[in-house]
């Protein structure tokens, strides 16, 4: 099976990305003269590229290019961003359903008694007693509920829905503060999940807590949160090595192209 190569497939979707650095060997090294016109050498790739270059300058100030391992970290956080982001849709969603419950729940009580009794039959051929069945239960529970204790749940949906959106944008353009934020408001909610399925088993509910349990320790231990491996200057020593300065000591050993 072949490996992917994130760096040529996103310099295929999105185009490459060229430097030119004031440094005279290191410029020499990233450029060439061909029969079509000049090549610069892609950060990301490594590809040469026809065309004049992004931009220029000293080499310390060349953009910080995402590629190889921190490119695929890069994926996955955008992975991470969009379920977030549809979750904290859904979130908004619920909030409204709640609120708008809150403001009618004996008209909503009259039609689910009603339609209740119309479900009866039905139930009691498959000798199924619906009356006292546990989604029902939990339905009634909620009739109970007073107003402004669901105007408390509607509100506070809205604040996990607004944090699981702020997350979303934050690890779309890698962010440090929302892989911070991500990690902690993950395992805040872990031990709630960890209860709902002690309540009730569900093939989704399990997924989510696997999810999100992968996702803190994926989070925390390839992006040395906390101080963990090394922590910032570990991380960032990383990034830098895997970019620009990775360019800077492989490109001689770089045939150039005829």
């Amino acid at each position: 099976m072949l490996k992917r190569d994130w760096d040529r497939h996103t310099c295929a979707r999105r185009g490459h990305v060229t430097y030119a650095p004031d440094e005279a060997e290191l410029r020499g090294r990233l450029h060439a003269e061909t029969a079509l016109g000049t090549v610069w050498r892609c950060l990301r790739c490594g590809d040469f590229a026809l065309g004049a270059p992004h931009g220029s300058g000293p080499a310390g100030d060349a953009p910080l290019v995402p590629r190889g391992k921190a490119l695929r970290d890069l994926f996955i956080l955008r992975f991470l961003a969009v379920e977030r982001l549809l979750r904290g849709l859904l979130i908004i969603v619920v909030a409204w359903g709640v609120w708008k419950f809150s403001n009618s729940q004996d008209a909503v009580r009259r039609i689910f008694d009603e339609n209740l009794g119309v479900l009866k039959p039905v139930t009691e051929h498959f000798h199924w007693d619906l009356e006292h069945s546990p989604i029902v239960d939990t339905i009634r529970k909620t009739f109970d509920y007073k107003h402004s204790t669901l105007l408390y749940v509607a509100a506070a949906l809205v604040v996990y829905a607004l944090i699981e959106i702020v997350e979303a944008f934050g690890l779309w353009w890698g962010r440090r503060w929302a892989e911070y934020l991500t990690v902690v408001a993950t395992a805040a909610f872990l031990p709630l999940e960890v209860y709902e399925l002690t309540e009730h088993v569900s093939v989704l509910k399990i997924c989510t807590l696997l999810l999100n349990v992968v996702a803190v320790l994926w989070i925390l231990l390839s992006k040395r949160l906390f101080g963990l491996r090394g922590g910032l200057a570990a991380f960032e020593a990383e990034r830098h090595s895997a970019s620009l300065l990775e360019v800077e000591t492989s490109a001689g050993a770089v045939p150039h192209p005829a």
